[in-house]
This record gives C-alpha cells, sequence and structure tokens, in this order.
C-alpha cells in the first residue's frame, strides 16, 4: 500500500465572512491510499485560524513516506497518534487518512470496483442515490439588505431552515433582519438558527439572547468563545437553544488531553441542547462517533456541518452522517462555494443533498 497525496488551492467565489473574519481561498490536501487497483480518497482542508493544524505543513507531514511500503499498522500508529487532545494532534490530516482507509477497504472488498479512486464507503439508501438529505440554507455574514436578499432566495429556493451568521455586525440591525424575515415566514414554516462562531461577549450574551429569542429561534451556535468561564451558565439560562462549536476543537471525546478535559467532563458541565460535529475539525468521523456516543447518553442532540472542505471530504462527511438517519437538516450546503473544485460526488437540489457514486 502507498500513500500519496496533491495541493490544491481553492478560491471561494465570494469571500466568506464570520465574526472571525473572512475567507478568500482554502488549502485542500487530497490524500490517497493504493493498493493495486484500488484507491481510496481522504482530504485534509483545516481552518488556518481554527483547526489545531491550520498552520502545519501537512505535506511535509507525509512527504517522507512517499514512495514506502505502508503497512496497516502504519495507518493505526498514526491514527492513534493524531487523536485530539495529544501532542501530536492533527486533526484534519487524521480525518484525511482515516476516511482514505475506509475508503480503500471497501474497495478491496468489491469483486468489481466502480471506479479505481474512490470515495463511496458506505452503501445506503442515501449512497445509492434513493434517499436525499435535508439540509440547511447558509446565509453568510455581508451587509444587511445583502444578507436579506441572500435568505429571501434560499426561501424561494425551497430551504425550510436557514443558518445566518450574526455576532459581528451592528446588533440592533441584525435583530431587524431576522424580524424582517420573521415578517415573510413564521417558525411553522421556516427554521431559523443562527451562528455567533463566538461573536458574543459573556458579559451581554444572555441579554442579546432574550433579545433574539422574540423572533422564534431554533438554536445559536457558539454565542461565546470557546473557554469562556461563563459558557455553563449562558447554556443554563439561555433565552434559546445552544450549540456548541468551537467548544469542541482540540479535546478528546473521552480522554482527558494536554489542552484540556474531555468532551464528556465538558458536555456534564455546560450541558448545552446541541453539538455541531465537524470531523475535520475533531479529528476524523470516528471521533465524531464518540462525540455522539457520550452526547446521547445525556440527551445532547446534534448535527454536522462542513468546516469548509472540497467536494471530498464533504462527500465523506455526508456518507457518515446518512448512517444515522438524520431527521434534523445538516450543514452540508457547501459544494458550490468555490470557483474551482475536486470532481463532486453531491449535488443539491432545492434543500435536499444527493449522493453521486459517479463524480462530475
Amino acid at each position: 500500500m502507498r500513500i500519496e497525496f496533491q495541493t490544491k488551492s481553492m478560491a471561494f467565489l465570494k469571500p466568506a465572512k464570520t465574526s472571525r473574519g473572512e475567507y478568500i481561498e482554502k488549502l485542500s490536501l487530497l490524500v490517497s491510499l493504493r493498493d493495486g487497483q484500488s484507491v481510496g480518497l481522504g482530504e485534509a482542508a483545516p481552518l488556518p485560524d481554527l483547526s489545531i493544524d491550520g498552520k502545519t505543513d501537512l505535506a511535509s507531514v507525509l512527504s517522507p513516506w512517499l514512495q514506502t511500503e505502508i503497512t496497516e499498522a502504519q495507518i493505526l500508529s498514526w491514527l492513534s497518534l493524531w487523536e485530539p487532545g495529544s501532542e501530536n494532534s492533527l486533526p484534519s490530516l487524521r480525518f484525511a487518512v482515516h476516511s482514505a482507509w475506509k475508503n480503500l477497504v471497501r474497495q478491496k472488498s468489491l469483486i468489481s470496483p466502480t471506479c479505481l479512486e474512490s470515495v463511496h464507503w458506505n452503501d445506503n439508501p442515501f449512497t445509492r442515490g434513493q434517499q436525499g438529505m435535508a439540509i440547511n440554507g447558509l446565509v453568510w455574514m455581508n451587509g444587511i439588505e445583502t444578507m436579506y436578499q441572500e435568505a429571501m432566495a434560499k426561501i424561494q429556493a425551497g430551504f425550510r431552515c436557514i443558518k445566518i451568521k450574526v455576532g459581528a455586525l451592528d446588533f440592533d440591525d441584525e435583530c431587524r433582519l431576522i424580524e424582517r424575515l420573521r415578517q415573510v415566514q413564521n417558525a411553522f414554516r421556516l427554521e431559523l438558527r443562527l451562528d455567533a462562531n463566538g461573536g458574543f461577549s459573556a458579559d451581554t450574551a444572555l441579554e442579546q439572547l432574550k433579545e433574539l429569542s422574540r423572533f422564534d429561534i431554533h438554536s445559536i451556535e457558539q454565542p461565546v468563545p470557546a473557554g469562556s468561564e461563563e459558557l455553563d451558565k449562558i447554556c443554563r439560562f439561555s433565552s434559546i437553544d445552544v450549540a456548541l462549536d468551537e467548544s469542541l476543537i482540540g479535546i478528546h471525546p473521552m480522554k482527558d488531553g494536554i489542552v484540556g478535559k474531555s468532551g464528556k467532563s465538558l458536555l456534564q458541565w455546560a450541558k448545552p441542547k446541541y453539538i455541531i460535529l465537524k470531523p475535520t475539525l475533531l479529528g476524523g468521523t470516528d471521533m465524531a462517533d464518540l462525540w455522539i456516543k457520550e452526547a446521547s447518553k445525556l440527551n445532547v442532540g446534534w448535527w454536522s456541518t462542513s468546516a469548509l472542505e472540497g467536494n471530498v471530504g464533504l462527500a465523506i462527511i455526508a456518507q457518515w452522517v446518512s448512517e444515522y438517519n438524520p431527521s434534523l437538516p445538516q450543514g452540508l450546503g457547501t459544494g458550490t462555494l468555490f470557483k474551482e473544485n475536486f470532481l463532486s460526488y453531491t449535488q443539491v437540489s432545492g434543500e435536499t443533498l444527493w449522493f453521486n457514486s459517479n463524480p462530475s
């Protein structure tokens, strides 16, 4: 078995803005594991300001292993070494290698492989194209009027769940934006999710959340920064259900690590209503599985969201989510954000994501 990779810089069609700043382009590493004619693919696409390995030269990590025979024991060693919470943690690279390994294993198990390169490791109604997956429509941070028009376009396209980035503009303006949307569609017809990306201050967050609750908000992602000492208070007394996102980054779901206690401890302390699972940031779909296991013990819900991966990473996450047959809309409609991308294994029709085993 050999490991290979190629890098790709993907420019956004328009800047992707959040309360942390904006993204103009994204660097991605396409990882391949090759064994004979079978090839499994994975994608490492860290966010520079958010991923634990966002500033690591991932190509240099893999370069010494090129042209070298890789064993299953070596793969398993990497997956253990790069776990979140460890001093050698490389979550996005771990996600890529773990995904490529799963894809390769499935390819080798087929009597007649469907294609030489594969991201098709799951077999269920979603991957067979028989069943779609509900997703939310995402409204990026922008000028208020632009955001309103983008939200209206999502509604007209058939989305019944919209997520709006908040926390960076004038708060009163953001409230007026949401109020305008509620005048168009009530809560029975449109679910509104908010994502603050840690943009609220712990001193004012509860007051702001109370103000926003007037608009029948489903949930708000990460209202205050990760690591805030007030996080448990915010989750407990918020007028809107809180979903934790950035707070999950860098910690193992079950083990204490060098940067903090386990995810289990976090959930027991903060008691959020939901958690947001981004396998690229969490170290792989197997780590996300462990988060779900711990969350379910505490009656904490979840959904998955893209961390702005390219088409390969997006397809892998969508397949993983499909194993759970989710009832909540997922945040996986990001495949059309880039000017150039990898071959697409998914397509969006209205508010539904479909899998296509023949990439285009």
